[in-house]
Order: C-alpha cells, then sequence, then structure tokens
C-alpha cells in the first residue's frame, strides 16, 4: 500500500513568511528613503487639509462680506480677493476640490487603461487590433484641444465633472504601457500554469498579470494624478469652470481676471501656485521610490552607495 509523503507542518507556512518578509523589506525600504519619506509627509499634509477642511477654514470660501483687496492680516492670514472673499479659506477648500479630482482621475484613467490594455495585450489578435485602434484614436487627438472641446459643450462644469471629464479622455497612454507589459507576461511560466490548470482568461489577467504589473500601475496612478490635477487648473484658468466652484484652477482665474499681478497681491496667486507645484513635487518623490524598489540596478546601486559611506566612516 502507497503512502503518502509526510511534509513538514513548517513547509506550508515558509512561503508566506517570505512574502510577508519581502513587503516588510519593499515598505522599509519605501519609507527609509528620504526622497519618499518627504513625498508621503507633504501628501499626507495636503490630504489632512482636505478631509478637515471644514474645521480648518475660519469662513466660507464664497462669502463676500469682507472688505475688499485686504492684504494678509491675523483676521485673514492670505488676504481679501477683489470681492471680499477670504482667500485662505479659498486655498483650504481648494486643496479638497483639487485633490479630489486629482485622484479621481487618475485612478479612472487607470482603471480604463487597465482594461485596453491588459485585455488587449493578453489575448492578442483582432481583440488587440481593435483595442489598440481606439487607444491610436486617444492617443493622436491633442489631449488640451479634446478637453476644451468636450468643456465647451458642457456648459458651467464643476471640478468633479471636469475630474470625470480627464479620467475619460486621458487614459490612453497608460494603457499602452499596460499592454506591452502584458504582452511580455502573456509567455511566462506561471500564465502556461494557469492556462494549463484551466483557469479562464479573466482569472488569469486578474491573479497572475495584473499582479506582476504593481509598479508600473502605481507609477502611472502618481503620473495619471499629476496630470490631472494640472489639467483641471489649467481648464479652470482658462474660464472652463464653474465661476461658484472653488480649486486652485479657479483661484487662478479669478487672480487675473482681478490683476493680482499687476497690483502686487503675490498672496492671491501664489498659494495655489504653490499648493499645485507642492503636489506634483510629493508625487514625483514618491514615484522615485517606486522605481528603486521595483528595480533591482537602482537597489543595488542605493546599496552600494550606502556601504561606500559606511566604509568611509569606518575608515575615517
Amino acid at each position: 500500500m502507497m503512502t503518502e509523503p509526510i511534509t513538514s507542518p513548517t513547509e506550508p507556512i515558509a512561503e508566506p513568511v517570505a512574502k510577508r518578509r519581502k513587503n516588510a523589506n519593499m515598505l522599509r525600504m519605501f519609507f527609509g528613503n528620504w526622497k519618499s519619506l518627504i513625498g508621503v509627509i507633504l501628501f499626507l499634509i495636503f490630504v489632512v487639509i482636505a478631509v478637515f477642511a471644514p474645521l480648518i477654514a475660519p469662513y466660507n470660501p464664497l462669502s463676500t462680506n469682507f472688505t475688499q483687496n485686504l492684504a494678509p492680516s491675523a483676521k485673514h492670514l492670505l488676504g481679501t480677493t477683489t470681492t471680499g472673499q477670504d482667500i485662505f479659506s479659498q486655498f483650504i477648500f481648494g486643496t479638497r476640490a483639487t485633490l479630489i479630482v486629482g485622484v479621481g482621475a487618475g485612478l479612472i484613467s487607470t482603471f480604463i487603461g487597465l482594461i485596453f490594455g491588459v485585455t488587449g495585450g493578453y489575448h492578442g489578435g483582432w481583440i488587440d487590433n481593435i483595442l489598440n485602434f481606439i487607444s491610436n484614436i486617444f492617443l493622436v487627438l491633442p489631449s488640451l484641444a479634446l478637453l476644451i472641446v468636450v468643456e465647451s459643450l458642457v456648459k458651467s462644469t464643476t471640478p468633479l465633472l471636469n475630474g470625470l471629464i480627464i479620467g475619460l479622455t486621458g487614459w490612453a497612454w497608460g494603457a499602452r504601457v499596460f499592454r506591452a507589459q502584458a504582452m511580455s507576461l502573456r509567455g511566462r511560466e506561471f500564465v502556461t500554469a494557469a492556462k494549463l490548470s484551466g483557469a479562464s482568461s479573466l482569472r488569469i489577467m486578474v491573479t497572475e498579470i495584473i499582479p506582476n504589473m504593481t509598479s508600473v500601475i502605481a507609477s502611472n496612478i502618481i503620473f495619471a494624478i499629476l496630470g490631472a490635477i494640472l489639467a483641471e487648473s489649467g481648464l479652470a484658468f482658462l474660464g472652463l469652470e464653474s465661476v461658484n466652484s472653488v480649486s486652485w484652477g479657479t483661484m487662478l482665474y479669478w487672480s487675473q481676471s482681478g490683476g493680482a499681478l499687476l497690483n502686487g497681491a503675490w498672496y492671491w496667486f501664489v498659494p495655489p501656485g504653490l499648493g499645485i507645484a507642492l503636489v506634483g513635487l510629493s508625487l514625483v518623490l514618491m514615484n522615485f521610490s517606486i522605481d528603486q524598489i521595483t528595480n533591482p540596478r537602482l537597489r543595488q546601486e542605493q546599496g552600494g552607495k550606502r556601504r561606500g559611506r559606511k566604509s568611509a566612516r569606518i575608515g575615517a
């Protein structure tokens, strides 16, 4: 009578333990890098401002009950506009609107790009030809011109509607990247093993291919968020957004319309511009660390630099 081999009780646990150890090392590397740490702190500061905007802002951002063109003071930290609105309150609520637009549009565009890119790259053939043809149409269309045309057709748009439009029209570049990654992964051994085990195409794409594209997806989300923030701010600055909405882009629009630059009212246009720049900086810094974690060559170079500095200190 044949007996089944006895396995050690530690064998099934070894793989999850190794995976947890690997994830812990990646997190330690991410938060141990000064670039990523600065980026995370900056981004979290803006997230906290956006979440607690009603508690932080001292006044209603649309209220016009204050004296016009006031300089920064204890009562109005960033002064007032030409219509008597508190600029600091507008900046706080504009942070919420801008981040919602950026994160929402980034996630929407990444999700659509994943569907088109992974589906076409995995299946190939006529499915890939059709999806790639649609992606190429969105690629050759000028993004800013397309957004302006869509915005002109939709009257009195809000930041949320602008974010939806940006997300639905800005997915093509991500789709091309995801398609190339899926084409390189579909011939790997683990994908072949999943096919032989009888897994469906959808299951293979969701459980086998997409998890191996985590770094690419994370980088795409980061740059999609940054692109969405810049696009929304540009559209609002051009006046293609409701004048009753409050975002960093509309603050720049009203500061330009109110002659803030000519009158030396730096406290009106500098805060929203600086906010956009700092959010972009935080996203770029986090993306540097993602590249370092996922690229073995960069990890080895960074480790060699750390060992060289340590040896130099020991020698000194």
